[in-house]
């Protein structure tokens, strides 16, 4: 039987355009719609020697694609995924296994736990508050209330493009604010 050949090398030239459009009316995000295709060429990397030849290169990118979506609405619908903190996650014996699995037990708390937890919300606050104002207000609609891009788009008066290059810089300079003051 001849050996099935796999060119990663020429993926991002022959299917991106292609899988990001087919992504995006599903998950109706730019963002979201980008990750999910860096994640199915990443996991079609890790997975080349299961490739059997059986379908296209593209049948075969989309049918993770297709998984990726699924595990995607299924993180963000389950209680587990409404509460998870965004982290890096890399365990070679567990690639694939959900996140949800992962998540902290809420009981499992100590005296320090709690002090630490108090410690971060004094700096987030804190940073908060060195931000511009419409930074900030940004920032906290869309991060801690959990508007709608919509909705901030209607109140702030912004399109939306300019609302992901606010709550860009927002992160950014919270991030730096962070790793100077908390971390």
């Amino acid at each position: 039987m001849p050996k099935h050949e796999i060119h990663p090398d020429k993926w991002i030239d022959l299917y991106a355009d292609y899988l990001f459009n087919y992504t995006v009316t599903r998950v109706s995000d730019r963002e979201i719609a980008q990750d999910l295709v860096q994640d199915t060429f990443l996991a079609g990397l890790k997975s080349m020697k299961n490739f059997k030849g059986e379908a296209s290169e593209r049948t075969w990118l989309i049918s993770i694609l297709k998984r990726k979506i699924i595990d995607h609405y299924r993180k963000i619908n389950s209680n587990k995924g409404k509460a998870e903190v965004r982290i890096q996650y890399n365990d070679a014996e567990s690639e694939g296994d959900w996140l949800e699995e992962r998540v902290a037990d809420p009981f499992d708390k100590t005296a320090e736990d709690s002090m630490q937890n108090s410690e971060l919300g004094d700096a987030i606050h804190n940073c908060l508050s060195k931000l511009p104002k419409k930074q900030a207000n940004v920032f906290k609609m869309k991060t801690v209330l959990n508007y709608e891009t919509e909705v901030i788009c209607n109140e702030l008066n912004i399109t939306a493009s300019n609302l992901w290059v606010i709550i860009h810089r927002a992160r950014t300079a919270m991030a730096d604010c962070l790793k100077e003051n908390w971390f």
